[in-house]
């Protein structure tokens, strides 16, 4: 698909504008807490801009081009949930007063766009020019897949370690006590200091990188065109940090999430292994249709979704039986 470089301009600036107009209409006055209401609104306006944007894609490009849009979404906006519950362990091991959450995440995420776009343009030119890596993202895929249902199994809870690029600007900036509101740095004694603030926003931004390295390869499982990798990425980014607020406890009853999420990487895994082989001229290894791929990336997410809800149900319900001894 040849995407004009107009095109790419405009979406790109489309999705500047509608961030910069989020944050003033967010952030501007008194900080204050991030309603569920307004979570809901916004995780909805994001969820018709992105179906909106697949549509403008039908249109111009077809049905093929639109599917792989809708697939690429729905996998990384899926994928961003487990990064949800290592926002959390961020924000709580920080301490981030809640009234300035929205702003940490906004930021931290622009900074993993800035990221993404550059790792997706760099993965791009890779894959064209080395085409056994598809090999390798699907080995990668399929053995990051097996891994999330061994720590499932084992019961080993989500943790945050703090990554190089953290340590420095921990080491590197001489840093406050303390919050200073929401701003980012401060002066004192005629010295500019950082606060907690950036440190957070830079943990926040750098975590979601990592996160790449599994929604990245697989979202080149579904579709090969950077621009439909660029834009499925940038949409599901946009509301990510409303959909923090809107889940909230909710993840914690998302217990079969992660079985849901290993099968879609380990589904994406094999695919791209097949289609490696299918474009080898192997006879057996067969063509998976973007529809396919869509449905079932759908599917799963809407019954491991249901299951867990349910199974938290019951759970509730048994807690609340009286004991036996107490009857």
């Amino acid at each position: 698909m040849i995407v004009p470089t107009w095109a790419w301009i405009a979406v790109i600036g489309g999705l500047l504008v509608v961030l910069a107009i989020d944050l003033w209409i967010v952030d501007r006055g008194e900080a204050r807490e991030f309603s569920m209401r307004q979570a809901g609104y916004w995780v909805t306006f994001y969820v018709v801009l992105a179906a909106a944007f697949g549509v403008v894609m039908w249109t111009t490009f077809g049905a093929d081009k639109a599917g792989e849009f809708f697939a690429g979404y729905i996998t990384e906006y899926s994928l961003s949930v487990d990064n949800l519950f290592v926002f959390f362990i961020i924000m709580s091991r920080f301490a981030v007063p809640r009234a300035y959450q929205h702003k940490v995440l906004l930021v931290g995420i622009l900074l993993a766009l800035v990221m993404r776009g550059i790792f997706i343009a760099l993965g791009a030119a890779a894959l064209e020019r080395f085409s056994w890596l598809f090999y390798v993202f699907g080995a990668f895929l399929v053995y990051t897949a097996i891994n999330i249902v061994r720590q499932h199994l084992k019961g080993d809870e989500e943790e945050f370690n703090e990554n190089v690029l953290l340590r420095w600007v921990r080491k590197a900036f001489p840093t406050t006590e303390g919050y200073v509101g929401s701003k980012v740095t401060v002066k004192i004694d005629g010295k500019r200091l950082v606060t907690p603030m950036l440190i957070v926003m830079v943990a926040i931004g750098t975590t979601d990188l990592l996160f790449a390295l599994d929604s990245i390869p697989a979202i080149f499982g579904l579709t090969k065109d950077p621009f439909i990798v660029f834009t499925a990425n940038a949409f599901a980014l946009m509301g990510l940090r409303q959909l923090y607020f809107l889940l909230g406890g909710l993840l914690q009853r998302l217990v079969y999430i992660s079985y849901g999420l290993a099968f879609i990487l380990g589904f994406i895994g094999v695919k791209l292994v097949l289609e490696a082989l299918h474009a080898s001229h192997v006879s057996w290894a067969p063509q998976i249709p973007i529809w396919v791929s869509l449905s079932i990336i759908g599917a799963t997410m809407v019954i491991t979704t249901v299951a867990s809800l349910v199974k938290a149900r019951i759970d509730t319900r048994k807690g609340e039986e009286p004991h036996p001894e107490q009857v």
